[in-house]
Parts: structure tokens; sequence; C-alpha cells
């Protein structure tokens, strides 16, 4: 069996460690292979804290990642036997960055701030705004510590794009950063990317988000998307606490209470829906509902 500390990668030639059968055979066809290459991250990660799972490491082993530890996985099957869904929930947020992202390069948004950005996946923000307009730059902030060294791995030769490590609780240290300093210029539209962090935000999560709407230009764009327990509020409770158990604090938040995130900002169309409804046509026989996830893009007024 593999060690709690060991990562993913350092795994990869054993038997897989997703073992137990409650998590949903769909999402993991990536898990069953080795990577097609092996980077030389964990040498670069100073400490990481293996006694807790973390939320961005159990968000790339939703998404079929391999930069996690066992420990992320053990918690993530938990969350995953009380609700299934889970890893449909990290695809569908993930397709809404792609599209929200797209939609803000298209209305001529050239500067991106991507908070909590987790780890890198297939299509992260820099690559879908770059596609669109190679001047696209883009900052992400992430406090975890694989989190950041594997964006700055992949960063690497990208004069456009760079990586953070602070709190995004802690504005001053996100905008006042010598990347933020280098790459954005406030004085034109900024799009400030808030998706699936916020519930990792408690109280003071509306002054939060004002310090940053006080740094943008008018024309700026906020992206959110926010897991809710509007859909299931038994398993959302029963999450809440398989995650606090794991030393993660949850707070998951209505639709009117994330409608009230965007105060300051005017919602564009389709306003807060859930995360398959936002400018796409849900599957036939999809229910929007189980993304478990409310989201939404504004624009600040002049």
């Amino acid at each position: 069996m593999p060690q709690r500390n060991e990562p993913r990668e350092q795994q990869a030639t054993r038997a897989p460690a997703r073992g137990s059968g409650s998590v949903p055979a769909a999402r993991g066809a990536g898990h069953d292979r080795r990577p097609p290459e092996r980077p030389r991250l964990w040498e670069e990660v100073p400490a990481v804290d293996t006694s807790h799972a973390n939320p961005a490491r159990m968000y790339d082993y939703a998404l079929g990642g391999w930069h996690n530890f066992q420990i992320d996985r053990e918690v993530a099957d938990a969350v995953f036997a009380v609700m299934p869904s889970g890893p449909a929930v990290a695809r569908s947020n993930r397709a809404f960055l792609r599209r929200a992202v797209e939609f803000c390069a298209d209305a001529g948004i050239e500067q991106f701030v991507d908070l909590g950005s987790g780890i890198p996946t297939r299509g992260n923000t820099h690559e879908i705004a770059q596609a669109r307009n190679p001047r696209a730059r883009v900052v992400y902030v992430d406090n975890e510590p694989v989190a950041v060294a594997h964006t700055r791995q992949l960063l690497r030769g990208d004069a456009r794009a760079e990586v953070v490590q602070a709190d995004v609780r802690d504005p001053s240290a996100v905008l006042d950063s010598e990347a933020a300093r280098r790459l954005l210029d406030f004085s034109r539209p900024v799009a400030v990317l808030a998706v699936a962090v916020l519930h990792y935000v408690g109280a003071g999560v509306e002054d939060v988000l004002a310090a940053y709407r006080l740094r943008c230009a008018p024309g700026s764009r906020l992206v959110v998307s926010h897991t809710t327990q509007d859909n299931q509020p038994e398993a959302a409770a029963e999450v809440r606490e398989v995650l606090a158990r794991s030393g993660t604090e949850v707070f998951h938040r209505d639709r009117a209470a994330v409608e009230r995130l965007f105060a300051g900002w005017r919602l564009v169309e389709p306003g807060v829906v859930w995360t398959p409804q936002w400018r796409a046509q849900p599957a036939e026989g999809e229910r929007p509902e189980a993304s478990e996830t409310w989201c939404g893009v504004a624009e600040l007024p002049g």
C-alpha cells in the first residue's frame, strides 16, 4: 500500500490507489495509467502538509489528476461516497470556467486574476485566454505549495502568465504582488475569477470581494462559481462534516447569497444559474441542479 505522504506521481508503477470502488468509475480513466511525462515537481516543493487533505489536491483528484496524496484521495472518496456526483460537479465547474474565460476574452478583456486557481490541468485560464487573444495576461493565485510549484513549472517560458503564492482573502498580497504589478494594469478592465473558491471563505467574503472590486476599472468582469446546499441539503451537510473532520471548513451558500456576492457589479445574462446552464445547452437528460454549483458573470459599471 502506498505511504500516506507519497505523491501520486511516485506511485505510477504501483497498483492504482483508487481502491474502494466508492468513486464512480466514469471519473477516473486517467488514474489507471502512468502520466506520459513525469515532471520533476516534488523536488521543488519545500514542505507539504500531508496530515490533512487539501481542497486543491482533492479537486485535482476529482478531475483525474496525479498531483495528490493518499490523504487527499481518502477524504475525496469519503465525499464522493456521500455525493457520488462529486467528480461530475468538478467537470461541470471546469467547463463553466472555460466558457466564462472565453466570454471575457471575446468581450476584449486581456487581463485575468485567477483566485484559488488550484493545480493546473488541461484547459487552464492562460491557455483558454491566449487561444482567444495571444496578448492575454494571467496572474494565478493559490496558497497550496503543490499547486504553486506545478503552476510555476507549467508557466516556464510564458512571460504573460505568473503565479502568486498568497491567500485570496488578502487582496493586498495578491494585487500588490510583483507579478500583479508586472502583468496587470488596473486602469484597464480585468477579469477577476473566483471559481470554486469562495465556499472556503466564511464571514467577510463580501469585504474581500469589495477590495478586489475597488481596484478594478469599469468594464471589468467578476466570474464566480459556488457550491450550494440548495439541491441536496442533507448530503451537503454530510459533505461539510466529512471535510471539517479533515481540517477544511466549507460554507455552502444558497442562490440568493451567491447573487449578493456580485454587489456593486451588474450581472450579465443569464444571471446566477447552475453551471451547465451558463451560456450552454445542458446535454439531453442532464439535470443542471446535479452540478450542485451556482455561477454567474458580472460587469463593473462605469
